[in-house]
């Protein structure tokens, strides 16, 4: 049973796999491919990454991401393919060498408050020196996370944001 047949018990796997609602840092499995965990965070390395219903060029692109850098969470792998969600929810496959293992995350893309913005802090601490202010949906470039803070670079500041605030880690994730 090597032909068709194993392949569509692995992409049943596969897909079976995929479904589900998002799991904790805690509830991760190794991926049947690559053994890294899953779920996780990577991020697009292109600006025209197409998310596919199924794993292969066979099946339609249901949609196109148009930014590089926007972090995705891998829900499950199959051969080249990897099963992403973003930060809306929307799901499909993605080919593995349009992914990235660079952290990085959306800030509080669910705000739908007009004018919100989020402090960037000088240091881990609210206390500390206000050294931007971020809109939700902004790309951060994820350096460490650690005690519910993050050390985040955006354009040429950097400073550190609660992780609370960030869709691309784990409650509690330690980035290093």
């Amino acid at each position: 049973m090597g032909g068709p047949a194993m392949r569509v018990v692995l992409l049943a796997t596969a897909l079976l796999a995929g479904l589900g609602s998002s799991a904790s840092a805690q509830d991760m499995t190794a991926g049947s491919v690559t053994g890294l965990p899953i779920p996780r965070y990577v991020s697009l390395k292109s600006d025209r990454v197409n998310l596919r219903e199924g794993p292969s060029k066979e099946h339609r692109t249901r949609w196109v991401f148009q930014r590089a850098g926007l972090p995705v969470e891998i829900t499950a792998e199959f051969e080249t393919w990897r099963r992403v969600r973003d930060a809306d929810g929307s799901e499909g496959w993605v080919l593995h060498s349009l992914l990235s293992g660079r952290r990085t995350a959306l800030v509080a893309p669910w705000s739908k408050v007009k004018d919100e913005t989020f402090p960037l802090f000088g240091s881990a601490n609210d206390g500390s020196s206000v050294v931007a202010r971020l809109q939700p949906g902004v790309i951060a470039n994820v350096t460490s996370c650690a005690n519910a803070w993050c050390h985040v670079t955006v354009a040429k500041m950097d400073g550190y944001i609660k992780q609370e605030r960030l869709w691309g880690v784990y409650p509690n994730e330690k980035v290093d």
